[in-house]
């Protein structure tokens, strides 16, 4: 399949779940800053969620500007991920009313382990079915180092489940970072953009 075809299904895709993911987010119950503070672990889990899902749209547009097409085993991975991030609204807004409560927290991670591991997966397929393409190999998106969010949420697992339980709420928050900035850090390392 031509990626440009795909890349505007996808695009959509993920301007739906943003847009989704907003109307969730409540209104402070009065007009006053303390009243809008107190949704402020809803306004770090939809900004937790939002990087997740622009970090995919910036890393897929990055990699679709050097492949031309691909193929059924990546389009069935990205089918899959599209699944697991339309779920994303709801885990989050649960998370955000129960910032201290284990289910909500494992769901919450859940969701950005499998993301994270679907589109290492996609990738790869893409790197497989394009083995004679120097612009991608270049771009080196197959790095060891992008693992380390993973690491870092099994590190936020731990915290839950031992001595913090906001621990994969803290965690998903740094692995995000950590996920975009090896991102660019690998693509100026490669002399992309």
């Amino acid at each position: 399949m031509e990626t440009t075809r795909f890349e505007t299904f996808f695009d959509a895709i993920l301007a739906i779940i943003i847009t989704v993911l907003v109307l969730k987010i409540p209104q402070p119950a009065s007009p006053t800053l303390e009243a809008f503070l107190h949704l402020n672990p809803i306004y770090i889990a939809y900004l937790i969620s939002f990087l997740v899902l622009y970090n995919i749209w910036y890393a897929n547009h990055n990699l679709f500007q050097v492949v031309d097409t691909i193929d059924n085993t990546a389009l069935w991975i990205y089918g899959l991920m599209t699944f697991v991030i339309s779920l994303l609204p709801y885990f989050t807004i649960w998370l955000a009313n129960n910032v201290h409560s284990i289910p909500p927290e494992t769901m919450f991670g859940l969701i950005f382990i499998i993301t994270h591991i679907l589109n290492t997966l996609a990738t790869r397929a893409i790197y497989r079915s394009n083995p004679y393409n120097k612009q991608l190999h270049e771009l080196n998106f197959n790095s060891y180092y992008m693992n380390l969010p993973t690491i870092v949420l099994i590190i936020g697992f731990i915290l839950t489940y031992t001595i913090f339980v906001p621990g994969i709420y803290i965690c998903c928050l740094l692995s995000v970072v950590l996920w975009i900035l090896l991102g660019r850090l690998l693509r100026r390392h490669a002399g992309g953009n």
